[in-house]
């Protein structure tokens, strides 16, 4: 094998990792994001964490995070939780920080 063949198939590894840790992190942000709106919906326990679950399976409706979005501010529409869209978006940016420092920590 090559130095240049070696070098590629690191690089190759390097990209395959940070891709799973980037699904993982968003994953769990998701499941994150999906207990905190469960809070605002007054929903608890057992059920708050099935709620988390359809969060992090609506996410795989579409690429992007326009159907994890979406999901949310329906629920809280369907609720009258007066929370705005910029307000879900920035939970959701900051929960993928925690959620991606945890998968990198191997939490």
């Amino acid at each position: 094998m090559s130095q240049f063949d070696k070098r590629q198939e690191g690089f190759e590894k390097k990209f395959a990792l940070d891709e799973e840790q980037k699904f993982k992190a968003e994953a769990r942000r998701n499941r994150l994001l999906g207990l905190w709106a469960a809070e605002k919906l007054g929903i608890t326990g057992d059920a708050a964490t099935a709620y988390a679950k359809e969060v992090v399976a609506a996410d795989f409706e579409e690429a992007g995070d326009a159907d994890v979005l979406r999901k949310i501010t329906g629920d809280f529409a369907a609720k009258n939780v007066a929370v705005t869209e910029q307000a879900i978006r920035a939970k959701m940016s900051e929960l993928l920080a925690v959620a991606a420092a945890e998968v990198k920590a191997g939490k």
